[in-house]
């Protein structure tokens, strides 16, 4: 059989009987080298299988290689997973005894005279009709995952408490999985308003995990379970670290969305890039701001910035006004009218004392006003969201 190590000089040794010396510049052996001894199938006494022939004066032909084997073929490497964090929990223990217990969002005698008012007034039918027709807009479905990007200007303004209202009114409302992100890593706080015990699995970690042929099941097996079907992907595990840049959000982002139909995100204060980017990656987009002449002006400003973007950015963003104390320094519905003028849609969020306190977020335990401006925020973000490919 031809050498592998001078295939050429054996071919020739066939072609010439393998009795003459080889052509120059042939490569093979000197004349005073002895043949090769006899392959095993000729000491056998096997009949050898010639060489095919080729006209004299041609290059041969090499011998063609056998195609590797499937399993010769080494498998990509897989890509390796960022090994499994150590739970911790949301709140230490030694500071979680401090916390005095929660009260409810209005007194006793404001609750009692209310319900008075709805007894002896036609009131209470026209709630109920209202509340019917914003369920019904709440229940929509959709066809691709809604994405809801919530910001401030500044921190204290209430975007932590806005974003966990709006996740807890789609979880109530709709059937299919809703999540909450916190796309704030510098110590944010919707774990501890969502009432989540233990933290793990991080935003910045689930960006290098998650595959397209997960299903679903797998993929809330990195997240914070919630009530009535709701998820938390937090942001960091209560230490300051290593911020969250664009592309491992966009990332994150993108691998989630087929998964659940609503997701809320609390981002960080605008003008941080990863905020920037969530809000124009958004459906639809929430900007919290408190009801104080300082948090007014701030937004108002913002608001002429986005007015120079393109106009669904504007037509699909919605402020949200936070009553801080009971008796707001300026006129919140005079406030509100000015910022409505550059096109966004207002709402007002009555000063709450379970609110106000922080927290974790019961919903029980807030004044009615409040659930029924959180529902009907909810019911618009979600509607605009739908307008939006």
């Amino acid at each position: 059989m031809p050498n592998g190590d001078n295939w050429q000089g054996d071919v020739l040794r066939d072609l010439r009987g393998a009795s003459g010396p080889p052509a120059a510049g042939t490569g093979g052996p000197p004349a005073s080298v002895p043949p090769a001894p006899p392959s095993t199938a000729q000491a056998a006494g096997t009949e050898r299988i010639p060489a095919p022939t080729q006209p004299p004066g041609t290059a041969p032909t090499p011998t063609p290689q056998q195609a590797p084997t499937p399993q010769q073929i080494p498998a990509p490497p897989r890509p390796r997973r960022p090994s499994a964090p150590d739970s911790r929990a949301v709140v230490d223990s030694a500071l979680s005894g401090t916390a005095r217990r929660p009260q409810r969002g209005e007194p006793v005698a404001v609750r009692v005279a209310r319900a008075v008012r709805r007894i002896v007034s036609s009131s209470s039918a026209r709630e109920v009709a209202e509340l019917t027709r914003t369920a019904e807009a709440l229940q929509q479905p959709v066809t691709t995952g809604r994405q809801i990007a919530v910001t401030s200007i500044r921190g204290g303004a209430g975007k932590t408490t806005v974003a966990a209202l709006l996740g807890t009114a789609y979880a109530h409302y709709r059937q299919d999985p809703v999540l909450l992100v916190e796309a704030d890593p510098a110590l944010g706080s919707l774990p501890l308003r969502l009432g989540a015990e233990t933290l793990r699995w991080t935003t910045a970690d689930l960006a290098d995990i998650v595959e397209p042929q997960m299903s679903l099941l797998d993929v809330t097996g990195y997240l914070v379970q919630l009530p009535e079907n709701a998820w938390l992907l937090p942001g960091s595990q209560g230490q300051i670290g290593a911020m969250l840049d664009t592309s491992t959000y966009e990332r994150v982002m993108v691998a989630l969305r087929r998964y659940f139909g609503v997701t809320v995100v609390d981002c960080e204060t605008l003008p941080a890039e990863v905020a920037r980017v969530a809000l124009s990656a958004s459906q639809a987009r929430v900007l919290a701001a408190p009801a104080t002449l300082d948090g007014v002006t701030s937004t108002y400003a913002v608001l002429q910035w986005m007015q120079g973007l393109p106009r669904h950015m504007i037509e699909g963003t919605v402020v949200v006004l936070s009553s801080t104390v009971a008796r707001p320094g300026i006129d919140v519905e005079a406030a509100a009218e000015k910022l409505r003028s550059t096109g966004v849609g207002v709402h007002v969020l009555p000063y709450d004392r379970h609110l106000a306190a922080g927290g974790v977020l019961r919903t029980e335990l807030l004044a009615r006003p409040t659930r029924l401006a959180a529902t009907r925020l909810a019911a618009e973000v979600f509607q605009l969201s739908q307008k939006r490919r």
